[in-house]
């Protein structure tokens, strides 16, 4: 999905995603590619080509949806929807396509079954447990229940068992993390004491980064992939320093105008200039993903250095402070996110600025078209 009206160009380099994959593969063992949410707006399609050169052999996608997207592109690879089956249309799709879809709700079992009998199918599911994100999947007390739901219905075949990690990122809550494992660890030698043998997965980018206790037999190369630390402002973050920005964002500059000391700029006079300034126009607003949060915040890379946003960020434009950056020019590029020099702008600064984290950064502005280097 693209908006398709706007100036903005995000840029991925599929090199840098692969050397982040070879990172995660230098740490962990059977690393799933986690493409959901349209490859974290880095391209579901593209990515997962890329991850598939470098051996990558499991995918997993948010809905069965977007695994059929996936499929339907041409990969032959293991698929697994996060989200689970939350129609009929999706367990008939799940069973046709072979996408394993994650299940944590017995209505889900339900709905399965009823659908595979109709089709004179099997499926397989992944197993989805709660130890400890209180969000998504079956909990301890439901596990003997399960078993047993399990064996009487023999078309429905768990083939993965999966739980989330809530604080693999943080140090302070190390001890947490090791609860939701041992919890994980009881889940799985329940399930083998019943006879189900499973794949299983609990470690997300910063536990394969730190953590190899919680590794089990698969883990989930998420955020990492796409560059950004995900053990940032940490005593663990030297682990994740060779990760690679994948994206870049920029636009066009529209004009270049003097503002006059004492002048506003930009809706409600939030920024009233304090000296002679000179600013550039830049072709970016909330209409592109380039959140209103940023105004009077954030700052844009032009020629190699910072120019910081003066007053409210628009629907498709923003102003910023060029007077420090010689030669400016109507038509140069502006980059929201990367760059050159010393104004390069990381994943992390963009998100701070911003208020929120890396992920929603690069889903939002990986919503405009995009271009990819080093196929």
């Amino acid at each position: 999905m693209t908006i398709g009206y706007n100036a903005i160009e995000v840029e991925v380099d599929l090199e840098a995603i692969r050397h982040n994959y070879r990172i995660l593969k230098e740490k962990g063992s059977n690393v799933y590619g986690v493409v959901k949410a349209d490859a974290y707006g880095h391209g579901l399609v593209e990515v997962s080509r890329a991850l598939e050169a470098e051996g990558a052999d499991t995918f997993a996608v948010g809905t069965v949806g977007e695994a059929l997207s996936l499929r339907n592109s041409g990969c032959s690879k293991r698929i697994i929807a996060l989200l689970g089956p939350l129609s009929e249309t999706d367990c008939f799709n799940a069973a046709k396509y072979d996408i394993i879809p994650f299940v944590g709700e017995f209505e889900q079992l339900e709905m399965l079954s009823k659908v595979v009998a109709s089709q004179g199918r099997k499926v397989r599911i992944c197993l989805k447990f709660d130890t400890g994100m209180s969000r998504l999947g079956f909990s301890l007390d439901e596990l003997e229940q399960l078993v047993s739901w399990l064996k009487g219905n023999p078309d429905v075949i768990p083939v993965l068992a999966s739980s989330h990690l809530a604080t693999s990122d943080d140090p302070a809550y190390e001890e947490y993390m090791n609860g939701q494992a041992g919890k994980f660890t009881h889940i799985l030698d329940t399930l083998s004491a019943a006879g189900f043998e499973l794949e299983a997965s609990l470690a997300n980018s910063a536990g394969i980064l730190v953590h190899d206790r919680v590794h089990f037999s698969a883990q989930r190369g998420g955020i990492a992939l796409y560059g950004a630390n995900p053990l940032n402002g940490t005593r663990w973050e030297g682990l994740g320093e060779r990760l690679r920005p994948a994206m870049q964002v920029s636009t066009r500059i529209a004009a270049v105008r003097r503002l006059t000391k004492g002048q506003a700029v930009s809706y409600g006079c939030t920024y009233v200039a304090e000296r002679d300034m000179t600013v550039a126009i830049v072709c970016a607003g909330y209409a592109d993903g380039y959140s209103r949060q940023l105004s009077n915040t954030g700052e844009v890379c032009i020629k190699g250095k910072r120019a910081p946003i003066l007053g409210r960020v628009c629907m498709q434009l923003c102003i910023v402070d060029v007077s420090h950056v010689e030669g400016v020019n109507f038509a140069d590029r502006a980059y929201l996110l990367g760059g050159e020099g010393e104004g390069r702008i990381s994943p992390d600064d963009l998100a701070g600025w911003w208020g929120t984290i890396t992920y929603e950064v690069f889903c939002l502005l990986g919503l405009n078209p995009r271009v990819y280097r080093n196929k």
